[in-house]
């Protein structure tokens, strides 16, 4: 982060990328620094990173993670889930005590895994991922049952709005 009369510019490398975030003068004058001593391309505003898509206003950013569900619904083979309202399993009691069969934990810690990070865009679930994260040392079915269920209320997928 530089700060330049009490304008930051914050730059934040990811692989060969560089995002930068500021007053737009303080990162065109960032940027002719930077092309001096480095071979540059600017791509102009971001559109998408780390699994964001960006949608940019004059006042307001919009985030939104439609992409990275699409990918979590198919990588658990998920497709078919239908949305759910209610952010929230109201049974959770069943789960301290669940006699199930174990399931994979590795995939059951990807899932979990891919929710947190959903929690970026979709805050409202933010509790309701943290209740399955508590049983990942030994994932029953009933827990994974749960934890599908979580997947289907990430899938309403609204945009987060951010004004600045």
């Amino acid at each position: 982060m530089k700060v330049v009369k009490d304008e930051p510019v914050i730059i934040l490398p990811y692989v060969d990328d560089l995002l930068m975030i500021g007053v737009e003068g303080r990162i065109q004058e960032c940027k002719k620094q930077l092309v001096v001593e480095f071979n540059m391309k600017d791509l102009g505003l971001m559109h998408y990173y780390l699994g964001l898509e960006v949608w940019q206003g004059p006042d307001e950013i919009y985030l939104h993670q439609g992409k990275y569900v699409i990918e979590m619904l198919k990588r658990f083979d998920m497709m078919d889930c239908k949305s759910m309202t209610i952010p929230m399993i109201t049974n959770l009691k069943m789960l301290r005590s669940s006699k199930s069969s174990l399931v994979d934990l590795i995939s059951c810690r990807q899932l979990i895994g891919s929710l947190l990070y959903l929690v970026n865009t979709q805050r409202y679930i933010c509790f309701a991922v943290n209740i399955p994260s508590q049983f990942q040392v030994e994932p029953k079915h009933d827990h994974w049952d749960h934890n599908q269920a979580y997947t289907e209320i990430s899938t309403m997928n609204n945009p987060l709005l951010h004004e600045v």
